[in-house]
Formats: C-alpha cells, structure tokens, sequence
C-alpha cells in the first residue's frame, strides 16, 4: 500500500503501519522461534530437580526435533487441504498445550513426551506463518518477509534469554512462560485474522517421499542431516560442561540466567549472519565453496571446545563465535536444496528439513551417553567427526551439484528468500 501527497505523488507505507492481524501473527512467530533455545538455559536445572541424568534430559530435544522433522514431511499436506489459517490455529494449540504440560510433569519423561508434542504444533505453525504474513501484510511482498525475519531473529535470540531468566526461578517458568505467550498469540490470530484464501493445489502425501528421487537434494540433505549432527551437539550438549566448567572456575552462582545471556549471544550470531553475511559470502564465492568453507570452521570450532572443554571462557567463546558459522551455513545450504531441482519450494523444503532433523534429534541423545561412558569431550569429537563426513558427502555428491554455482536464469524474488530463511531457521 502506498499514501498520496497533496501533490499527487505516492509515498510508501512505513513498513510499521501493518494491519493488526500482521502483528499478531508476527508475535506468535517470535514465541515459535523462541522455542528452539527456549530449553537451554534450564536444562541443567531439570537435570537436577528430576533427578536425571544428562542422557535423559538430552532427550528433551531429541523427542522436539524427531517429531518436529517427521511432521515436516507431511504439512504441506495438510495445509494444502484445511487452509492456512486453521493450520496456524491448530499449531498454536498444540503449543500452548503441551507446553503448560511440559511445566506441570513430575518426571523426566514426561517433560520429553509432552516435548514431542510441542514439535508437532511447531511445525504446523511455522510452516503456514511465512504466507500468512505476506497475504496479510501492507506495502509489498518486501516489506512482510523484513518483518518475519525480524520476528524470526528476536525469536531465535529471545528464546534462551527468557529461559534463563525464568528459569532462574523455576525451570518450569519457560514452559508456563511459552504457553501464556501462545494463548495470546493464538486468541489474537483468531480474532484478528480475516479468512485467508482457500488453498488453489492440493499437495499429494507422497510428494516428500518422490522428492528423494533426485540425486542433488539427496545429496544436500544427507549433507545436512550429519551438518545438523554438529550443531546440536553444540547447541543441546554444551549447557552441561559449560556449568562444569563455570564451577571449576569459581564462578559459583552461575546458573540459567548466566546461559540464556551466552546463548543468547549465540542467537544473535546466528540470526545476524543468517541474514547478511550469507548472501555476502555466497556472492563473492560462491555456494559450495562456503559450505566447505563453514563446515571446516565449525569441524574446528569443535575440536577446541572438545581439547579445552574444562577453560569456562573458552567455552564461551566457542558457543557464541560457533553461531557465526551456523547462521551462515543454515542458509546457504537450504538455499542450495531450492536451487537444486525444479521441485515446488515447498515441497524441497519439507523433504530436507524432514531429514536433516533426524540428526539434530540424534546428536542430543547420544552426547549424554558419550559423556558419561567416555568423558566430556566425547560429544564434541563425534559432532566434530560428523562435520567432517558432511564434507565427503558434498564432495562425493558433488557432480550433482555442480550447478548451484551457475548464473541463474531468473532473480529470485523476496518470497523465495524467504522460504529459505524460513526453512534454514526453522
């Protein structure tokens, strides 16, 4: 949308002036991607007060990601054929659910079931977010992908800064914290947001599985599936060692507050290059050769934390500089799965994300029994070792490949870089 002057001339719409069901959509957006840190400020904490070891608190992740990567294969489907808006609707639900069940359990388990769950609605809601926003929004296609990259960058940086700042209190505050927040995202979205359109295509159940026909995303998507390895082994195991590590160096009231500001950092790294450094990088040289490049800085990130995993800032460093090259590789190698076939992006992007989770839900459940049968660098090493084999898998793949580099045909628009983001963060 646009204003007149007196003069007749049209003046763009400041990108604020959005219509409410925008900015109800945007807030339920910054909760959502909240919960991907949301967890790691506290989980020392429940380690602790359920009694559990860290191979099973690990698990917390490992149950959100699996059901979350499983789910993506199929919610194309059912928002092709319930509309987009229920789809939020559902998602919001689901959230806000198993969340205040997940702050009330007694055990473990419990929390790491009803987690399941929260996955699920996850990946309802941020699937259908992105074009909810852009049907919604005023002033372009432009201007509503800047406000769900903003809404998706405070998400990502918020999320541990509230978990330990509620968690500082009770490690249930997160949960009871996340599901308030929901409901009133949901209950905006509800009365705010008008009827969307009616979906124009329905999306078959088998066009996930058909897409892994293609040798190129295959290829992209075991790449990421032991990338994805790495990075929860940085991201899921590290609160554990760094409260070790923070202990054994005086620092004795250090607790989830102290973690929700280093990941944190890590969010804002993370987000920040996701955004502006990618495109940069992948300008000047080009997409597999900065794949390369982040996968060797991570191999190395890595194999420092796992050689001085006792030095508390070196941890630090290494968890929040470690967001750098995720945020960077997050986009470019998404980027890299919609360029790879002439697949809807869609559909592309559910195929990989479906299979690059199953090694974020792996990494976590085995770093805790690494740890604790070998020693507290063990998790690190492997996730290291993993890096290394996403490496081979490229340069084995790499004649499928050879065409991410080529000038292409046609410029993207702003709504195919967002499903990029959307699908790198999500």
């Amino acid at each position: 949308m646009a204003s007149r002057t007196t003069t007749g001339v049209e003046t763009p719409t400041s990108i604020l002036h959005q219509p409410k069901s925008v900015w109800a959509v945007a807030f339920a957006c910054v909760i959502a991607f909240m919960g991907i840190g949301l967890v790691d400020p506290i989980l020392p904490a429940i380690s602790a007060e359920l009694g559990a070891t860290t191979a099973e608190t690990e698990l917390l992740f490992t149950s959100y990601l699996l059901v979350t990567g499983l789910a993506m294969f199929f919610t194309s489907f059912v928002s092709s054929r319930i509309g987009a808006k229920p789809t939020l609707l559902v998602g919001l639900a689901l959230i806000v659910v198993f969340a205040a069940l997940a702050g009330a359990s007694g055990s473990v388990n419990e929390v790491i079931g009803f987690r399941a769950g929260w996955g699920l609605g996850n990946a309802l809601f941020i699937s259908t977010a992105l074009a909810t926003i852009v049907g919604a929004a005023s002033g372009g296609a432009d201007r509503a992908i800047i406000l769900y990259e903003a809404a998706l960058g405070l998400g990502i940086a918020v999320g541990p800064l509230l978990g330990g700042a509620l968690g500082s209190i009770s490690w249930r505050g997160p949960f009871f914290g996340t599901a308030v927040l929901m409901a009133i995202g949901l209950v905006a979205i509800l009365a705010l947001l008008g009827r969307m359109p009616a979906p124009t295509t329905r999306v078959p159940l088998s066009a996930t599985f058909r897409a892994l026909r293609h040798r190129a995303l295959l290829t992209l998507g075991l790449a990421a599936l032991f990338y994805n390895f790495g990075f929860f082994s940085l991201l899921a195991y590290t609160p554990f060692p760094l409260e070790t590590a923070a202990r054994a160096s005086g620092y004795a009231d250090f607790g989830a507050h102290e973690l929700g500001l280093i990941f944190c950092g890590w969010g804002l790294c993370v987000a920040i290059t996701s955004v502006f450094a990618a495109p940069r990088l992948t300008a000047r040289f080009g997409r597999r050769n900065t794949l390369y490049a982040m996968l060797v800085l991570l191999a190395i990130d890595l194999g420092a934390m796992a050689l001085l995993v006792d030095r508390f800032w070196v941890l630090v460093g290494c968890t929040i500089g470690g967001g750098l090259f995720l945020g960077v590789m997050n986009t470019v190698l998404t980027e890299s799965v919609m360029e790879a076939t002439e697949l809807p992006r869609a559909v592309a992007s559910s195929t990989y994300s479906g299979i690059r989770f199953v090694g974020g839900a792996i990494a976590p459940a085995l770093a805790g029994v690494l740890a604790a049968a070998l020693s507290p660098a063990a998790p690190y090493v492997v996730g290291a070792v993993a890096l290394v084999v996403a490496i081979g898998v490229l340069l084995l793949g790499r004649h499928h490949l050879a065409h991410l580099d080529e000038d292409e045909a046609e410029p993207e628009t702003v709504a195919e870089q967002a499903v990029v983001l959307t699908a790198a963060d999500s």
